[in-house]
C-alpha cells in the first residue's frame, strides 16, 4: 500500500529516493492514554515496492505523557533506513510492509 504523497518529505540514502511521512494528526491511542509512540512511514519516491513501517520509542507530542518532545531528524530517517536494509528491507520488491520497532535507536522488526 503506497503513502500519501501530501505531507511526505524526501530524502536520499544510498543514492536512492525515498518519501517518508509521519502522521501528523495523533490517533486516539497516541494521544489518551498516556503511552503513544510515533510511527513513521517510508518507501520508494518512484516505483514503490513494499513500504517500510517503523514504530518508534519516542513519545507522540499530543499524548498526554510527553514532558519532553525528542524530534524525528532526517539524519535518524536516513539511520533507519540502512539499518532496515540490513534486516532485509527489499524496497523495490512488492510485498506486505516491512514491519520495525526502534528499541534504544536499534531498529528489530516487529
Amino acid at each position: 500500500m503506497a503513502i500519501p504523497k501530501k505531507g511526505t518529505r524526501k530524502i536520499a540514502v544510498n543514492e536512492l529516493n525515498f518519501r517518508w511521512l509521519i502522521r501528523k494528526k495523533a490517533t486516539y491511542t497516541q494521544s489518551d492514554y498516556g503511552i503513544g509512540k510515533l510511527h513513521i512511514a517510508v518507501e520508494l519516491e518512484e516505483n514503490s515496492g513494499t513500504s517500510l513501517f517503523i514504530y518508534t520509542d519516542r513519545k507522540h507530542p499530543n499524548d498526554i505523557g510527553t514532558e519532553i518532545v525528542n524530534p524525528v531528524k532526517p539524519s535518524d530517517i536516513a539511520n533507519w533506513i540502512k539499518q532496515a536494509f540490513e534486516l532485509g528491507w527489499i524496497p523495490s520488491k512488492s510485498g506486505n510492509p516491512f514491519r520495525t520497532k526502534i528499541m534504544n535507536e536499534k531498529m528489530e522488526l516487529e
